[in-house]
């Protein structure tokens, strides 16, 4: 099984991370940001990945680190569990619609972090959650998973279903992409031989 269990502790926040890249969808999410743990719980069900995420922040200020920081030790534990990448598919993509919206996620797990986020949220809040934090979210997550992940909202009114669909593509697409592929002899899908 391929899991990692990271633990990130900073003047702003403790933040501990275990997954399974193997998993089944389970979840146990207490970030103290509710509509994240709503995102991340997307991101677990439809990437078939088991989450076990418990951050505490400086949410007495804002949800800005927490989210942020979440983001980073996602990261962090998604680089420690998937190794050095033998036989993984490496790309993946997705589609996911909801209701109105329509979101499209590419990731490459190409060993050099970027993302390309385009995401025109309808309002700057869904509930109490800034929007800008999901950009925030995805930037730390890319930076330390190493990973190039394109994120395009096609179309949407609902600002919750616009950021609903972005975390469900993003599940569906990491699932394609750590998804082990049985003809290629465990070797690492790259010309360089590494990634």
């Amino acid at each position: 099984m391929r899991t990692a269990e990271i633990t990130r502790n900073t003047n702003e926040t403790r933040i501990r991370v275990a997954i399974n890249l193997d998993g089944t969808g389970q979840q146990k999410l207490d970030t103290g940001v509710p509509f994240l743990d709503h995102m991340l719980d997307q991101i677990a069900r439809h990437g078939l990945i088991d989450l076990d995420i418990k951050a505490e922040g400086d949410l007495h200020i804002d949800a800005h680190h927490t989210v942020e920081d979440v983001g980073i030790t996602l990261g962090q534990a998604i680089a420690q569990a998937v190794g050095n990448k033998a036989g993984i598919r490496r790309y993946g993509h997705a589609y996911v619609p909801l209701d109105e919206a329509l979101s499209r996620v590419v990731v490459d797990f190409s060993g050099r972090p970027g993302l390309q986020f385009h995401v025109p949220f309808t309002r700057a809040r869904i509930g109490d959650f800034d929007v800008d934090l999901t950009q925030e979210f995805f930037q730390g997550l890319v930076n330390h998973a190493q990973i190039t992940l394109h994120i395009d909202n096609l179309r949407g009114i609902n600002a919750h279903h616009q950021c609903e669909t972005v975390f469900k593509a993003c599940g569906r697409a990491l699932r394609m992409a750590l998804e082990l592929d049985p003809r290629s002899a465990g070797v690492v899908p790259s010309t360089k031989g590494v990634l």
